[in-house]
């Protein structure tokens, strides 16, 4: 095969190395071997963990530091990410609402808000933003959106006209959403939201019923959280004039997916086409010969619309060949080949303890990426 051009468009491997580290370390492998090689470096994500990260990277953007509020209130240092246009913002909730940031004993779907999530928004907003990618895994909360509304400032009254605090547990003390404050900036912005789940907002399938217990809600708080959720999207319809009840995804991150859709007309989306949307991915597969994915692990779960496999499907498109480079092969990777994936390699070769794949990972994928250019050059 000749190679002339290659893009290498990997994602972050997890506690280790970020989508643009990998992508530099599979260049010095290629280089190593045949320096006359044109290589690109694009690296992707999928709408979950390292996104912000890798489109800043890719952008020439910044990433900006803030005070805001965790899950319960308190205040924390946070983040979200300017892109290289100016123009444009990634927040990812998990740096404000997110699960990772409580301790075990202090996980609760009732008491948990996106508050924090609302005040990135915000400040994001004031640096002139208006084109948000919000990414809403790994959340926390179940209190549809409540939270990021009050940020935004929508005031939520009870029947005696008080002010109510924005958390899964008080969302039926909610009779009404007062917008007179809400920021109007919002009507002028476009919102994206990665989101890879396509769960409704109530019901067997919803919010709280599939995420409530690992948010440490009780099986007699789930069916609280559910009605509350109910209480809520009508609440959303009556007085908003959007039914977001059953949309697929509007019970994403504990109902935020309909909170986002109801008051920023957000487009509910897949992670990694959001990510190649934005990178403008088509017009960086003209001209190339191979692609080069990778991710920590390659397993059944990549054909789940992550990055890998939505980049191939992309090249097959033009019929671009594209190697899959991994941390670690596991089973079912090989249902990824009829999505456009040709080969799959990992950077180990035999057992291996994987403390000693995550700090050598760099290593372990130029000597990787070597031992592919050299089969691609046969």
């Amino acid at each position: 095969m000749h190679i002339k051009k290659i893009l290498i468009s990997p994602q972050e491997f997890k506690e280790s190395l970020t989508g643009l580290e990998v992508a530099k370390a599979i260049q010095l492998g290629i280089n190593n071997i045949d320096s006359d090689i044109d290589t690109i470096l694009v690296p992707v994500a999928d709408g979950g963990d390292g996104t912000l990260q890798t489109m800043v990277d890719v952008t020439g953007g910044e990433i900006i530091k803030e005070t805001v509020s965790d899950p319960l209130g308190r205040k924390i240092s946070s983040e979200w990410g300017k892109l290289g246009d100016d123009n444009s913002a990634v927040i990812e909730m998990a740096k404000a609402s997110g699960l990772a940031l409580l301790k075990e004993n202090e996980k609760s779907a009732l008491r948990t808000s996106t508050y924090g999530t609302g005040e990135l928004f915000k400040k994001a907003l004031d640096n002139g933003i208006s084109n948000f990618i919000v990414g809403i895994g790994g959340s926390a909360t179940n209190d549809g959106g409540a939270g990021f509304v009050s940020a935004l400032g929508a005031k939520l009254f009870d029947k005696n006209n008080n002010l109510v605090e924005p958390c899964g547990e008080n969302l039926n003390k909610i009779k009404k959403i007062d917008m007179a404050d809400f920021d109007q900036r919002i009507k002028n912005v476009t919102v994206r939201v990665a989101c890879d789940v396509t769960n409704p907002l109530c019901g067997n399938e919803g919010a709280s019923s599939i995420f409530g217990p690992q948010k440490g809600a009780s099986p007699s708080e789930v069916s609280f959280l559910d009605d509350n959720l109910a209480h809520w999207a009508q609440l959303i319809k009556d007085q908003i004039g959007q039914d977001i009840m059953d949309i697929p995804g509007s019970g994403a991150a504990g109902g935020l997916g309909a909170g986002l859709m109801a008051f920023t007309n957000a487009e509910l989306s897949i992670g990694a086409d959001i990510v190649l949307d934005s990178l403008d991915y088509e017009k960086q597969l003209s001209g190339v010969d191979l692609v080069i994915v990778g991710e920590g692990r390659t397993d059944k779960s990549t054909q789940f619309n992550k990055s890998p496999v939505a980049v191939a499907m992309r090249a097959k498109k033009l019929g671009i060949p594209v190697i899959c480079l991994s941390g670690s092969i596991g089973e079912g990777y090989e249902d990824s080949r009829e999505l456009g994936i040709s080969s799959f390699f990992s950077i180990v070769s035999g057992p291996t303890d994987l403390q000693f794949a995550i700090d050598n990972a760099h290593d372990l994928i130029i000597k990787s990426s070597e031992e592919i250019i050299r089969s691609v050059l046969i």
